[in-house]
């Protein structure tokens, strides 16, 4: 464990994956005392604005992710294009992203940092998957709950892509699947007042 005494919200997004984010922190309050990190599937070759489009819709401070920066609640930190990231002890770690032409496989950038999240935060940690292709996610929130945190994945129905939200929801582990402002608003009450960690195996 972190001996951090506040949740960490890992959130991991990618195709359709913006308007999801929009959506969650507009109704996520910015005194919910955890700490939110974005993981998203960002192409190297453009430059990201989402640090702008998402300080529009929290009062939230939102920070782009540097080596070794340290996380505190009621931040937003958000994945610089081509990197992993990884948080262990309190601080974010980036590494670089093996290029696609390794054994042909991408990067699975959400695996990686769900998988940290778990092995720090433990029942501390809350791992959400919103809108994407594939089944970047899946496999990180897997981890996340055998560490007895807490599971969240966008409904479906509701989102541009719905690949890595079906593959998440496969797997019979996800606590709840709501829509964004949904699972935002749940979130919150759950941060307010969560179950008692003593309780949870």
């Amino acid at each position: 464990m972190s001996g951090d005494n506040f949740f960490v919200v890992g959130i991991g997004a990618s195709a359709g994956g913006l308007r999801a984010l929009e959506e969650f922190f507009e109704n996520m309050p910015s005194d919910s005392d955890a700490a939110f990190i974005v993981i998203q599937h960002l192409s190297p070759d453009f430059k990201s604005l989402m640090k702008e489009l998402l300080s529009r819709r929290t009062r939230m401070e939102v920070h782009r992710v540097s080596e070794g920066m340290a996380i505190a609640p009621n931040n937003v930190y958000l994945i610089p294009p081509g990197k992993n990231l990884r948080v262990q002890e309190g601080s974010l770690h980036l590494s670089e992203q093996q290029s696609r032409k390794v054994h042909g496989a991408i990067s699975f950038p959400i695996n990686i940092f769900f998988n940290s999240l778990a092995d720090s935060y433990a029942e501390q940690a809350v791992g959400v998957v919103l809108s994407g292709t594939g089944s970047d996610g899946t496999q990180g929130l897997q981890a996340i709950k055998e560490a007895g945190g807490t599971v969240l994945v966008q409904d479906p129905n509701t989102a541009e892509f719905d690949g890595m939200p079906q593959s998440a929801i496969a797997t019979g582990i996800v606590d709840r699947v709501l829509p964004p402002a949904e699972l935002a608003q749940l979130l919150y009450e759950y941060l307010d007042s969560p179950i008692d960690p003593d309780n949870v195996e």
